[in-house]
């Protein structure tokens, strides 16, 4: 019998490439989205067809942050998260055969903007503000669901480095027209991971059967902005690159409609938890996934 994965939110830059990994292993792979190709999420019954008997279930779904922070947005980005979450684990909870492994998505920006230390899942401190809320919230829908046959593991994913779409194409585009500089100070760190290694460490909870709770999903050499644009000029052969002060990054955030904590918030995040557990990186260094990832 062939297996099966459900990729919940599974239709954006991460789960295109999951679905076609998934694939590529010979995986059945279902997508629960708000499109109407997918089972979507007002289908009750459709869904618990789909997680019975799924080896596991990746939840991705929410709303892009990418959008300027009004109280409709910040309602939808809210519910897109916290809701499909309960929907998924009421549907678990509900069918016979339910998934070994339930991944949920989280997001490494529940930690402090912090450029004084880097932030481990037992020593990081939780933020403030509406980001952090959000994270909260997500996390708490997860793991109020007490699910006795599957495991439950939130992966607080830091940005997600790529070749097709996420932020590399905005950063690509800065640098391609000579605005690769830093952005605001440059001091503040760069937490980011390759996609291939996000599907990677699912791969490798899904085989370790003693792992749940909560894992940092990020490199482990974050570097701070600075590091990481000098890195994107050097990988595209662009000699200047001028800097975004904050003032600017305010005005184009307006015209963009996007926020400015996206690129300000200084995110140092360790995957101290998949270090000590034996994950070994593909891409532990930024030169080595930027090579990859630009070439």
């Amino acid at each position: 019998m062939m297996k099966k994965v459900v990729l919940a939110g599974g239709t954006g830059f991460i789960g295109k490439y999951l679905e076609k990994q998934f694939t590529l292993q010979k995986y059945e792979v279902i997508i629960i989205s708000r499109q109407p190709q997918h089972i979507t999420w007002s289908d009750t019954m459709g869904i618990k067809a789909a997680v019975n008997n799924a080896e596991l279930v990746i939840n991705l779904a929410g709303k892009s942050v990418d959008c300027r922070y009004n109280e409709k947005n910040k309602q939808e980005i809210f519910d897109s998260r916290t809701e499909t979450t309960r929907i998924l684990g009421k549907a678990i909870e509900s069918v016979p055969n339910p998934p070994e492994l339930w991944i949920n998505s989280s997001t490494a920006t529940i930690y402090r903007h912090a450029e004084d230390r880097p932030m481990t899942e037992a020593t990081g401190d939780i933020g403030d503000g509406f980001s952090v809320e959000v994270a909260k919230a997500w996390e708490k829908s997860f793991f109020d669901f007490n699910l006795l046959q599957t495991r439950q593991v939130a992966l607080r994913i830091a940005i997600v480095l790529g070749k097709d779409g996420g932020v590399m194409t905005p950063f690509k585009n800065l640098v391609t027209f000579g605005l690769g500089g830093f952005q605001g100070p440059g001091t503040q760190m760069f937490s980011w991971i390759h996609i291939e290694d996000v599907y990677r460490i699912m791969l490798f909870i899904r085989d370790r059967k003693d792992l749940q709770g909560v894992f940092n999903c990020s490199a482990p050499n974050p570097i701070t902005n600075k590091q990481y644009m000098a890195q994107m000029r050097e990988k595209m052969n662009r000699k200047i690159g001028l800097p975004s002060p904050r003032w600017m990054l305010e005005i184009g955030a307006v015209i963009i409609r996007t926020e400015t904590e996206l690129i300000l918030k200084s995110r140092w995040v360790i995957p101290e938890r998949l270090e000590k557990e034996g994950y070994q990186f593909k891409y532990p260094k930024i030169d080595e996934a930027l090579a990859d990832i630009l070439s």
